[in-house]
């Protein structure tokens, strides 16, 4: 049928209740947008979510979809014992859509019961109230960013010959790279980076994002820009108004939220 939302948005485990804490207020800002996003997601009657990770488990040289009739996001690893939820996967629209690109692009299949945090802070926050959604995570490759987006392009393809309402979710930070206190250490350069990008996001100058030098990049210390770009190349063609909901970094990392209205 066709793709009814799309958006950026930061996975960190501080947003998770037990884990962040009185941490959580710090990232205030970042909490509304994804409450904003979250409504958004409900009224758009998404039948099945994509969520684009860059921290599953990758491949050099192709592109992995996870396929499972059920996916489980637990939260130990963060220190967090209780939280779980469980989600049903869509194996046979992921399997359609894997049969159709593997000409086309390099995508391999796996099967992985748990999933990693940077799909599963998006869908504990996002949708928590649809209990009959289905999720395809997929995580991108060691190629460039240009390879991104044109796998992002074939994907929309085969997304909208599906007989569903689509969600497409980019999740991933900016640098980690923007205060003394950062994980990556500090870079002057990063604030200029993640300026960039969002002043880029925001007048649509897809081009210039995928042409971003490598050793930039590289300085910035970020975690997102290849799931950008996917969802750039899903978004190609396909009149959309980009609204930039929250950005702050009290961490040292760039947490950014941006919806792009469909």
């Amino acid at each position: 049928m066709s793709i009814v939302f799309s958006a950026i948005v930061p996975h960190s485990p501080l947003l998770m209740p037990l884990i962040g804490k009185e941490n959580r207020k710090r990232l205030d800002d970042t909490l509304k947008a994804y409450k904003k996003l979250e409504e958004d997601l409900y009224a758009s009657q998404a039948e099945i979510i994509l969520v684009i990770s860059p921290h599953g488990p990758g491949n050099p040289d192709s592109f992995t979809m996870n396929l499972n009739p059920k996916f489980i996001c637990t939260f130990e690893e963060f220190g967090d014992l209780t939280t779980k939820i469980e989600i049903t996967g869509d194996v046979g629209d992921a399997y359609k859509i894997r049969e159709k690109m593997e000409t086309s692009v390099p995508l391999q299949l796996i099967s992985v019961e748990k999933l990693d945090h940077g799909v599963s802070i998006p869908l504990y926050l996002l949708a928590s109230h649809m209990p009959q959604v289905k999720v395809i995570p997929i995580y991108y490759s060691g190629l460039d960013l240009e390879a991104h987006f044109k796998f992002g392009q074939e994907l929309k393809k085969e997304l909208v010959r599906l007989n569903a309402r689509i969600a497409v979710v980019a999740s991933g930070d900016l640098s980690h790279r923007l205060t003394k206190e950062a994980p990556a250490g500090y870079s002057a350069k990063g604030k200029k980076f993640d300026k960039k990008i969002i002043d880029q996001l925001l007048a649509g100058q897809t081009k210039d994002i995928i042409a971003t030098d490598k050793k930039v990049i590289e300085e910035a210390q970020e975690c997102g820009l290849k799931s950008i770009a996917i969802l750039l190349g899903v978004l190609d063609g396909i009149k959309n108004e980009p609204e930039l909901l929250a950005y702050e970094f009290p961490f040292g990392v760039g947490y950014m939220t941006m919806n792009f209205k469909i």
